[in-house]
């Protein structure tokens, strides 16, 4: 089987480009790595890539994501997450939960209601 290098890159359409843009920018601190056009931004966090494309009418169902999670070194991180959050005025939708595997974890919303993660999880938190 061939190798690969993990989950490094997810796209997502966005009803307001440029709220999402801010959110994952001014929020998350991505950096926009590379704008082609009004329609489509890339960003980065230095070891990964979102891609936010602006939605256009689709036909049938469209996509389902559960969530999109942004890992951090420790559970104290998770809720120094969760504060910062709360003080942006971007209501968490869950307290601070430690999970029976060690990770520490809480989700949010950006603004097309995608669920975000923020979590602690032991076995990839070192590698960062």
């Amino acid at each position: 089987m061939p190798k690969h290098l993990g989950l490094r890159h997810i796209a997502l359409f966005c009803q307001d480009i440029s709220a999402s843009c801010d959110f994952y920018t001014k929020i998350l601190n991505m950096e926009v790595e590379w704008q082609p056009d009004s329609e489509n931004i890339y960003l980065t966090s230095g070891a990964d890539n979102l891609a936010l494309h602006q939605a256009k009418e689709t036909k049938g169902k469209g996509q389902v994501l559960d969530h999109l999670g942004f890992i951090v070194e420790t559970p104290q991180d998770v809720q120094s997450w969760h504060d910062f959050m709360t003080k942006q005025g971007i209501s968490p939708l869950s307290p601070v939960k430690a999970h029976r595997d060690g990770a520490h974890s809480f989700y949010c919303e950006d603004p097309d209601g995608n669920s975000i993660q923020i979590i602690y999880h032991p076995p990839i938190s070192h590698k960062i």
